[in-house]
């Protein structure tokens, strides 16, 4: 276990997985974990971490998974439950590398599919999850934005802006990409998983995300306890509320942390 500081590494059997923390260690604080999304890193949160914990009072963590930002690369191909192994794997190992008492999840996109996966898990420690553009199932518009992406990505422009947060750009780039297009992924669904959310969940979906529909969100109300569930829909946001929302992102986050942690 560390003494988690403002930026760092935590090393997992040799692969170093690049970290940054803000706000109140574990054992003074609740923790928030940030998992992020398909070609994020730990440091495309923007001000989120330090806003989070400056409105909750609890630690923040975000870490790069293997193969994005400063972590060590990946091998590609990667596997094809590689969110799972990210959910079952991983994510109780860093866990319990910055000695994580407890707290919530929060993820966005992939990170949003790791965190579902991570709550159904049963860690008491894990005392609610918040979702953002979460994907349940393979759908047809999560693959059109791949393909889209694979044209930016292979005309340049997409890899320019990649490069500045990824020391292995064609290793993030590929390993998100080729997964989620492979063929033989393609019935890839964690739907049934969401009944075993014994936990408070709240889902942030922007209402003009380009890589996943209302199907989604439907999944989530079908299958997730009744009484754990709630959604909050952003009318003209995109994939990246955090981004193109952050106010009403930043106020539903810190009410549904309030409600279930309590306040500062």
């Amino acid at each position: 276990m560390i003494r988690p500081e403002p930026a760092g590494f935590l090393e997992l059997d040799g692969v170093q997985l690049e970290y940054r923390f803000t706000g109140p260690l574990p054992e003074a604080a609740p923790t928030l974990v940030l998992l992020h999304e398909g070609l994020g890193c730990a440091a495309q949160w923007g001000p989120l971490p330090e806003a989070l914990a400056a409105e909750t009072g609890c630690g923040v963590l975000a870490y790069s998974r293997q193969g994005y930002g400063a972590s060590s690369p990946v091998r590609l191909p990667r596997r094809l439950d590689f969110l799972e192994r990210e959910a079952e794997a991983v994510l109780p190992r860093v866990l319990d590398g910055i000695g994580f008492r407890r707290g919530l999840l929060i993820g966005h996109s992939d990170g949003a599919s790791i965190a579902a996966l991570a709550l159904a898990g049963g860690d008491p420690r894990i005392r609610g999850g918040a979702l953002i553009a979460p994907h349940f199932f393979v759908e047809a518009a999560t693959l059109a934005g791949a393909r889209r992406a694979r044209a930016a990505y292979e005309a340049g422009t997409l890899r320019e802006r990649l490069a500045r947060r990824h020391a292995d750009v064609e290793g993030a780039f590929r390993g998100w990409n080729e997964a989620w297009l492979d063929p033989d992924r393609s019935d890839w669904d964690i739907r049934s998983t969401l009944a075993r959310c014994g936990v408070p969940l709240l889902i942030l979906q922007g209402a003009e995300d380009a890589y996943g529909t209302r199907a989604q969100i439907e999944a989530a109300q079908a299958f997730c306890p009744r009484d754990c569930l709630s959604v909050r829909w952003l009318p003209g946001v995109g994939h990246e509320p955090q981004r193109q929302a952050f106010p009403d992102t930043l106020a539903a986050l810190t009410g549904f942390i309030g409600t279930i942690l309590g306040r500062p």
